[in-house]
């Protein structure tokens, strides 16, 4: 099993925390991608996944799965440990749902203000801005930190009491916000204590 990918950049990281909450970090072999060069956008990579995007699993069998919610469902189904997408319908169900308010209200807000109202990955990458746009995400960003801090008053966790995927994504966007430099507000005391507790996890501290 082989992972196409850029160590560091947000949904990277998405599926090496999976991994390594599922102890598989060794049971599977990277293989970086110049996203800086544009690699990502060659015909070769696009063969492997069409969404010129990063990270790209790579089965034995040649099969190629992107997308990173696809990537991590197939690594928690695959490997052995605590489920990270939930075991009854409705743990699946409300991490999805979770999963999907941190990644389209944080995750990718947050990627489309640094993608379109900043200079992003520079002019050679950037083909196509609308910073309207980018600034309106950045607001959403904003709005949905804001949402998470009032779900982490009631729970201990995103999706209630297990640590899940949602955790994960929402730990990826606050990431990428401190590197596109939007701000995390102080008083989200309940985000912010939850990011600290997030950030001492094994998988993430390593």
């Amino acid at each position: 099993m082989k992972i196409h990918d850029i160590e560091g950049f947000p949904n990277p990281t998405r599926v090496r925390i999976a991994l390594a909450e599922k102890g598989a970090s060794d049971k599977v072999e990277f293989i970086p991608v110049d996203v800086m060069g544009g690699e990502h956008r060659t015909p070769e990579f696009k063969a492997k996944n069409p969404d010129a995007a990063v990270p790209c699993l790579e089965l034995p069998d040649g099969t190629h799965i992107a997308q990173c919610n696809a990537i991590t469902e197939y690594i928690d189904a695959t490997f052995d440990g605590p489920s990270l997408t939930g075991e009854t319908a409705k743990e699946r169900a409300q991490i999805s749902m979770m999963n999907l308010r941190a990644e389209n209200g944080l995750l990718n807000a947050v990627g489309t203000y640094f993608h379109h109202a900043t200079p992003g990955l520079g002019p050679d990458l950037e083909t196509y801005q609308c910073a309207e746009w980018g600034m309106k995400q950045k607001e959403v960003a904003g709005q949905t930190m804001a949402y998470l801090d009032s779900v982490l008053a009631e729970n201990e966790y995103l999706a209630g009491d297990t640590f899940s995927v949602a955790d994960i994504t929402a730990f990826a966007g606050l990431a990428f916000a401190d590197f596109a430099k939007v701000d995390i507000p102080e008083n989200l005391t309940h985000l912010n204590a939850w990011r600290a507790k997030m950030a001492a996890r094994p998988s993430i501290a390593a």
